[in-house]
């Protein structure tokens, strides 16, 4: 359980959930119109108003705002209200939602900084246990994107996929070394130049009620745990938060952990390319030429669109298995943010069901998606003159769709297959959405699997 929730039973004030439509209500029936209009509170969402008691506070009213339930109602709530008191919840439409939110908002990084003051706690109503678990896997992924380079490395996100394994009964499989130069040889490529050598990391897990024949979801992730551009070396500013480039194999696990703990009736595959892009002597250069594990050569126009080559090799392992359903996840392109924003994680599929299914389970958990187009006409922008294709474009536009277009040469043209090309931070403080790494896409994918799991 998080720290931000309290044990059931435990003592707890109201804390009372309401919209301005009911404000007028829920004055009348408790006897503070006065109070509450002389403090001014309007419900607004997230708005706080501490309520007296006998002998002192008795509970607080929390606003929900006009329109549908919100998850972010609640996500100031566990740093607004006072230190170490407990809460119980009172009206909320949707309690699931509102336990993500305070869980979601809870969230601070506290690995190497003592926590500025003790949290609110609430006690999760009945019925809540997969809003507590989100919110936990979110929790998962935030630190690991927030962890600082020189804590997570290559060895040590392979050794976080080793410990989520042994969690939840899974297998987990490194590949590295001369091995991994054979079996993921674009892997090798982008995590040549480092002093910290690269490594994939293989989980695989069934579920208890899936047969042997149970359908196959495999996640791919990029962990790059940070990402110098290499010889196409990156501005300073550029570099800051370079730690989160890992953030797509940090989504693809805590994805991966939700479909464990839920114990959905599937089989489940996670690979995950923990390296880190540098310059050193063995680095690769621009104009090199790199075989992948598919065979195909591959041109290194930029030494900075190294994502793409951690992602190939593992796609082409994966799609190998004939899975049913394949998604990747990677801070693949800055093109995404700047036609997106942070919030919004560009989408690629090939099927449309499931890009539908993936854009509505987004809209649902507050967890939005975008789909943008594999626009065949692009795909010549990628032909080379030395090799089978090159890494980056010939021409300096749509620079997301060229990704997504490199990238679908590993996967079968029949594959479900989805990329996430997500940013995985948040720039500025937000209620649920603390500054510092997050978690985008995440949960969308997950109820997508869960609903496709069901059928």
């Amino acid at each position: 359980m998080l720290p931000c929730f309290a044990e059931p039973g435990a003592a707890a004030l109201p804390l009372y959930a309401v919209a301005p439509a009911g404000l007028a209500e829920w004055t009348a029936a408790h006897d503070a119109d006065g109070f509450v209009t002389a403090a001014g509170f309007t419900a607004r969402s997230g708005e706080v108003l501490l309520l007296p008691g006998d002998g002192g506070l008795g509970g607080a009213l929390l606003g929900l705002g006009d329109g549908p339930s919100s998850a972010w109602s609640f996500g100031g709530a566990a740093q607004a209200l006072p230190a170490g008191s407990v809460w119980r919840l009172e009206g909320a439409p949707d309690p699931g939602r509102a336990v993500l939110g305070w869980g979601l908002g809870a969230y601070r990084y506290t690995r190497f900084k003592t926590p500025g003051r003790d949290l609110a706690r609430l006690v999760p109503p009945p019925g809540t246990d997969p809003a507590q678990r989100e919110a936990a896997a979110v929790w998962y992924a935030r630190d690991l994107i927030n962890h600082p380079a020189n804590i997570l490395g290559p060895r040590e996100l392979a050794e976080c996929v080793v410990a989520l394994g042994a969690e939840h009964g899974a297998t987990v499989r490194l590949t590295a070394g001369e091995e991994l130069e054979r079996a993921y040889p674009t892997v090798a490529a982008v995590g040549r130049g480092s002093a910290r050598p690269p490594v994939v990391a293989d989980l695989c897990w069934r579920g208890s009620a899936a047969a042997a024949d149970a359908q196959l979801v495999t996640l791919c992730g990029k962990g790059v745990c940070f990402d110098t551009g290499g010889y196409d070396l990156k501005p300073a500013a550029a570099m800051l938060r370079m730690k989160k480039d890992m953030g797509g194999a940090a989504v693809a696990l805590g994805v991966a952990r939700l479909v464990m703990q839920a114990d959905l009736p599937v089989r489940l595959r996670v690979l995950i390319g923990a390296v880190e892009n540098s310059i050193g002597a063995h680095a690769m250069r621009p104009l090199d030429v790199v075989r992948t594990r598919k065979g195909l050569t591959v041109e290194i126009g930029n030494t900075d669109a190294e994502g793409r080559l951690v992602l190939c090799d593992l796609l082409a392992e994966a799609d190998g298995e004939a899975p049913a359903l394949l998604m990747d996840f990677a801070t693949l392109t800055g093109a995404a943010r700047v036609a997106l924003g942070p919030d919004l994680v560009a989408l690629f599929a090939q099927d449309d069901g499931l890009a539908a299914s993936l854009l509505e389970a987004g809209t649902a958990a507050e967890d939005p998606v975008w789909r943008m187009p594999l626009w065949p006409g692009y795909a010549a922008w990628l032909e080379s003159q030395a090799a089978d294709l090159a890494n980056v474009a010939s021409k300096p536009h749509a620079g997301a769709i060229v990704a997504a277009l490199f990238l679908q040469r590993f996967v079968s043209p029949d594959r479900c297959w989805a990329h996430f090309d997500l940013y995985a931070w948040n720039d500025s403080p937000r209620p649920g959405r603390p500054e510092g790494g997050e978690a985008t896409g995440l949960r969308a994918a997950y109820h997508a699997i869960a609903a496709r799991s069901a059928r």
